[in-house]
């Protein structure tokens, strides 16, 4: 069940006089490896006499170079777009085996093509600091590139920065504070010097307000919003590009869409191009609302929806019952331990401790209560590729006109009272039971 929003997006230059335009770079459309659906796309232009030619920088991302034949006194840009907010598990991916553990070496033949990502600044004297204290034990890739995530949205605070550029990291390490593409950039470093590939991402944040509040935690959004904002992305052997965002800690998800992905963060900037000298006036808005929403578990169906589908579906029972079509429905009960949900007998493994003594006891429950002389057997079920034996099949037989066909339920076995049965009791068995039948003893086989 998913949320179609539909984000709006507009910036205006205003001048004091029609200047001339230079070429300008617009990086305003979803990149080609964008995790989050984007289902419609429009870019606006104003003054409407324009040249726009598609272009991808050397990255992969969408560009738009707009060249302006005349003198304007504004310049606006606007963006729709509708994408799909279904859930995506940022932990949706495999690593390769030689990458799975921290430290790792990238396979030789990478070496040319994300040699742009492992570009170095300076180390000064605040980074180093901040690196020395990372654990360089040998561990989990992704338990660590996640503890450095957590651990510098913890040391970096949180401000909306409108100065252009990006802080150096000595300067966000120092005032120990900084915009979302301060951490961001931050953060690429962090990652370089620790030998990973590392790249600046900028693009569009959209959060929702959650349906339920979490039981623990921060509540999240108080409306649905959406900004222009800056991540980190860390090439992982195996996952590809994986998306870090310092601002939360936490790892990019679907209300992440990226615009342009970067060695740099100016190679990344929105929009950019030479103009005339002027005075300029800039207005900037963004707003996201949602388009359609499909009933889901956090938010079920309003009660006239209810009453609705309850009528559609008496009048399909009046429509069944006049033509006498008869439905019948099967199915296998699940049930787990109240007393050990966790336990791999409830969850992983076919058998356990406990699995077949309880489901003899919720089986003879059962019985009881829908049956009347019930035959009960307890035998082969279904056999899965990889486990070496069949699973166990508990079968409940009565009549419907309520007549017993197993008269003396003392004669059952019970797992808590083992009766001593041998193979050659079986066997004794068997073979009284083949004469009751009249058949010939010899069809009887041994079986386990």
């Amino acid at each position: 069940m998913s949320i179609h929003v539909a984000l709006h997006h507009r910036t205006t230059y205003r001048y004091d006089r029609p200047i001339e335009l230079g070429p300008q770079i617009v990086r305003l459309r979803p990149a080609p490896h964008s995790r989050t659906p984007v289902l419609s796309y429009s870019l606006k232009i104003t003054p409407a006499q324009h040249f726009i030619n598609w272009q991808q920088d050397p990255q992969g991302n969408h560009l738009a170079r707009l060249v302006f034949p005349e003198k304007t006194d504004r310049f606006e840009v606007t963006v729709d777009l509708v994408a799909d907010m279904s859930v995506i598990n940022p932990f949706d991916f495999f690593l390769e085996p030689s990458a799975e553990t921290w430290p790792f070496a990238y396979d030789a033949s990478l070496a040319e093509e994300i040699a742009p990502f492992r570009k170095l600044e300076p180390l000064g004297p605040k980074l180093k600091a901040w690196l020395d204290k990372v654990d360089r034990k040998k561990q989990r890739t992704i338990d660590f590139v996640v503890g450095l995530n957590a651990r510098l949205q913890q040391d970096i605070g949180y401000i909306v920065r409108l100065e252009p550029g990006v802080q150096s990291c000595e300067e966000t390490l120092a005032r120990a504070k900084g915009s979302c593409r301060d951490t961001g950039w931050l953060l690429v470093m962090i990652l370089r010097h620790l030998g990973f590939a590392a790249r600046f991402a900028s693009g569009y944040l959209i959060q929702l307000v959650a349906d339920e509040k979490p039981l623990e935690g921060p509540e999240g959004p108080t409306h649905d919003f959406t900004d222009l904002h800056a991540w980190c992305e860390v090439y992982l052997p195996g996952a590809g590009w994986i998306g870090l965002d310092p601002t939360s800690g936490l790892l990019t998800g679907e209300g992440h869409i990226p615009l342009a992905c970067t060695p740099e963060p100016s190679s990344a900037a929105p929009i950019e191009g030479a103009i005339e000298k002027a005075e300029v006036e800039f207005e900037h808005s963004m707003t996201v609302s949602r388009v359609r929403e499909t009933p889901r578990t956090t938010k079920p169906y309003t009660e006239e929806q209810w009453a609705t589908l309850l009528k559609v579906g008496e009048a399909i029972e009046q429509d069944i019952g006049k033509h006498d079509v008869r439905l019948t429905m099967g199915g296998e009960p699940t049930f787990v331990s109240v007393d050990d949900m966790d336990g791999p007998e409830w969850n992983t493994l076919a058998l356990g401790p406990e699995k077949r003594r309880l489901a003899g006891v919720l089986f003879r429950k059962l019985a009881h209560r829908f049956a009347t002389g019930p035959l009960l057997h307890f035998g082969q079920g279904k056999w899965y590729p990889g486990e070496q034996l069949p699973r166990w099949a508990l079968g409940c037989y009565w009549r419907k006109d309520g007549e017993p066909i197993w008269r003396n339920p003392q004669l059952y076995a019970l797992e808590s009272k083992p009766a001593g049965a041998t193979v050659e009791a079986a066997h004794r068995f068997a073979l009284a039971f083949a004469q009751r039948l009249q058949l010939d003893p010899d069809y009887l086989f041994p079986a386990y």
